[in-house]
């Protein structure tokens, strides 16, 4: 790689990206009570649940912190086979199921100390589009006000067409334009390379657009969500840039290992070479 592609290093000051293992992703193999040893034993320092529900809070506080680990990502109960399969936040009439639900989020976030709740929206086909933005909008002020007592930051992600259909947004911009109504430094985009890739979007320009309002950022390779392969799609540049754009925090792993997730790893060597990733 020639020395004019290299990006500068990080400014005085900016401290590099850490990584987070999804849980459900990278270890999903394993019992579900194995998964947080798993991956403090392959080095991770933070992890993301999808759904931390199956025990009570204090369970999980107690999990993290017999392997040191700390819960960075969380979202909010989903239930399969529902009108709520993937979320509540946009569904109309469903006010009661989602505060119910992002209580019982909240709660894990007390507990575990977790800064950060992916208020998923909800799969909206069949429901009218300005019933759903309402709904979501309602939502959203009443779990904010928690997030701002609680000094936590609710993030929102699009998700791809393509693996997601129905799903109330599937662009970055879509959110920001959220995000600018509210105008609350506790509501975040939660930006994943993964699914701006399946979308067919160009990761630099969409990082550029998403300065100053990402709130947490997921890493995947496209189209199979394996390993990221940091040769393809302006990749690499776009976690170079990641600071640049204002984010300093945690990377998540968000794909499926072709192997060991261990092995998995060395997608990552050219990033910490050059001390973008700790």
């Amino acid at each position: 790689m020639s020395g004019a592609s290299r990006a500068p290093a990080l400014a005085a000051g900016d401290a590099p990206l850490r990584l987070a293992a999804n849980l459900d992703w990278l270890y999903g193999a394993l019992p579900a009570d194995d998964r947080l040893a798993a991956a403090a034993a392959d080095g991770f320092a933070g992890v993301e649940m999808f759904a931390p529900y199956a025990h009570e809070p204090a369970w999980y506080a107690g999990a993290l912190r017999r392997h040191g680990l700390q819960l960075v990502l969380i979202n909010t109960p989903f239930r399969p086979n529902s009108p709520g399969r993937l979320g509540w936040a946009a569904i109309p009439g469903a006010q009661a199921e989602f505060r119910e639900t992002f209580a019982q989020a909240r709660a894990v976030a007390e507990a575990t100390g977790c800064r950060r709740i992916h208020v998923m929206a909800g799969h909206c086909e069949g429901h009218r589009p300005d019933a759903c933005q309402q709904a979501l909008r309602q939502n959203l002020a009443h779990a904010l006000a928690a997030a701002q007592a609680d000094g936590m930051t609710l993030t929102l992600e699009p998700l791809n067409r393509a693996d997601m259909p129905g799903y109330l947004y599937h662009l970055p911009s879509q959110v920001i334009a959220i995000l600018r109504e509210f105008d609350s430094p506790h509501l975040r985009l939660q930006f994943d390379c993964y699914h701006c890739a399946r979308e067919g979007l160009d990761l630099g320009a969409e990082l550029a657009q998403a300065r100053g309002w990402i709130g947490h950022v997921q890493i995947g390779g496209a189209p199979e969500r394996f390993e990221p392969d940091l040769s393809q799609g302006g990749l690499l540049q776009a976690v170079r840039e990641l600071p640049a754009a204002g984010y300093h925090s945690w990377l998540g792993c968000e794909y499926r290992p072709r192997g060991t997730p261990a092995e998995g790893l060395s997608w990552c060597a050219p990033l910490r070479a050059e001390g973008v990733i700790a």
